[in-house]
């Protein structure tokens, strides 16, 4: 997912980028929630989600450091492949199993 400018949720009221300290504070702050929520549970992919736009946000963001730059996109592909592992697969159904589901009535 290449982008070529801040998404605009990360934008403040008055039109200026959001600082990317508070950035990486709000993504520090979710990774502990869906680490302590992973615990009593799956996952949450909602959750795993917002923290991989945060970390391409900072990713995208051209006055961050270099270094803190790339582990932001590294971490935002990693948490990408987490929403992708965690999302719910389609069922595959035989020709037959079709043809039994359009006969059920709900």
């Amino acid at each position: 997912m290449v982008s070529e400018k801040i998404n605009p949720a990360f934008v403040e009221p008055n039109g200026a980028p959001a600082q990317p300290e508070l950035l990486v504070s709000a993504v520090l702050h979710l990774m502990s929630h869906y680490t302590a929520h992973s615990q009593e549970s799956s996952g949450c992919v909602k959750l795993a989600s917002v923290i991989e736009r945060h970390l391409k946000a900072l990713a995208d963001l051209p006055n961050l450091a270099p270094v803190l730059r790339a582990t932001c996109q590294q971490l935002s592909e990693q948490w990408g492949s987490v929403v992708e592992n965690t999302m719910p697969r389609p069922q595959k159904y035989t020709l037959l199993g079709r043809f039994s589901a359009g006969n059920r009535v709900c």
